[in-house]
């Protein structure tokens, strides 16, 4: 398992993973956001909703940031880039959404990686990572996720990383310009019988 350390530096949060690390977007990450989602378009439009069409553009990539700085701030979302360690190169993205809390204490779990980067472990473990943090940084009972049936590397991915797939909803939500069906995933939180020494560290 990998040892995860929270750092507050001046961009904010910053996440260790297994071979990558989960930082919020910057603004001087526009440039290698812009040419890796470029370059990935046919790779990922298939599984996103419909890109606006200044969806790649500076202005849209600022409303962006304004967004996520807004749902940090009210602890309803936590947006990041995921960056190899190796080379700090910019492998995708990762959010922790609809955060609830009272009785709930959950959140859902969506994740994109460019096609360089593909089936190479990274998202795996960008979602391991934040899975941890949702869990023990952030409090939360349980997380959810979901995929379109499809999605075959997806619906494996989310398996490795212990989520347990729990049925189908109808016409979900709406990708690349059709309502699609999309199968459901879950995990409840097991800090209840862990403590620190399972992360590799102590307090």
């Amino acid at each position: 398992m990998a040892l995860l350390d929270w750092i507050a530096a001046e961009a904010g949060l910053r996440i260790e993973g297994e071979a990558v690390y989960l930082r919020p977007p910057r603004g001087s990450d526009f440039v290698a956001w812009q040419d890796l989602r470029t370059q990935s378009r046919d790779f990922l439009q298939p599984w996103e909703p419909t890109w606006a069409g200044d969806d790649l553009t500076g202005a849209a990539y600022r409303r962006r940031l304004a967004a996520y700085q807004r749902d940090r701030e009210t602890g309803a979302a936590y947006s990041f880039f995921v960056f190899r360690q190796a080379d700090d190169a910019l492998t995708g993205g990762i959010t922790l959404s609809n955060i609830r809390r009272g009785v709930a204490q959950m959140g859902t779990l969506g994740y994109w990686c460019g096609k360089p980067y593909a089936r190479q472990g990274l998202t795996l473990g960008a979602v391991r990572a934040l899975t941890q943090f949702a869990f023990q940084r952030l409090d939360l009972h349980r997380l959810e996720a979901a995929c379109v049936p499809q999605n075959t590397p997806s619906r494996r991915l989310l398996a490795q990383a212990g989520f347990i797939e729990e049925g189908e909803a109808k016409a979900y939500l709406k990708i690349n310009g059709v309502w699609r069906d999309h199968v459901l995933f879950g995990l409840v939180s097991p800090l209840r019988s862990w403590d620190s020494r399972d992360f590799g560290f102590s307090a």
